[in-house]
């Protein structure tokens, strides 16, 4: 089940994400997860929304250039190790991440961390067959 995620390329300058956030609050778009990296000249925003085209067309309208890419979202235990068994799971199943990011939805019980491989399938029938729970960008949007 892959999870689709817009990444938005943006200057490093004062209230450029102020920017962002604004623009999406104003179509009402909430924001589900975030991961912010930067280099000396530009930073890549990424976002999974609610509604992934309205964003998309929202921030394009005021000149933001974004791309979309999909993305696997998978359940983990929060507790120490939960992170270590999936990816030694895709250790062993020799996949290449080529970013990653977290959250928790409460402390103690579930984290979700949010995958973006070289190569998708190959990761989603592994981690399917290592019995890790993938969700759905339905399950994702509506958290």
């Amino acid at each position: 089940m892959k999870v689709e995620q817009i990444a938005i390329f943006l200057e490093n300058k004062s209230g450029r994400l102020a920017e962002i956030t604004a623009i999406l609050a104003q179509k009402g778009i909430n924001i589900r997860a975030m991961s912010l990296a930067d280099t000396a000249d530009f930073g890549i925003l990424r976002l999974i929304v609610n509604d992934t085209e309205s964003a998309c067309q929202a921030l394009r309208n005021k000149g933001f250039t974004v791309g979309k890419t999909d993305v696997v979202v998978i359940e983990v235990s929060d507790k120490p190790g939960g992170l270590a068994s999936v990816l030694e799971k895709i250790r062993e199943g020799g996949l290449n991440i080529e970013y990653m990011y977290a959250f928790t939805q409460k402390s103690g019980e579930t984290g979700l961390i949010i995958f973006r491989f070289d190569d998708i399938d190959a990761a989603l029938k592994t981690l399917k067959n290592a019995r890790v729970r993938i969700l759905s960008g339905e399950e994702v949007y509506a958290i």
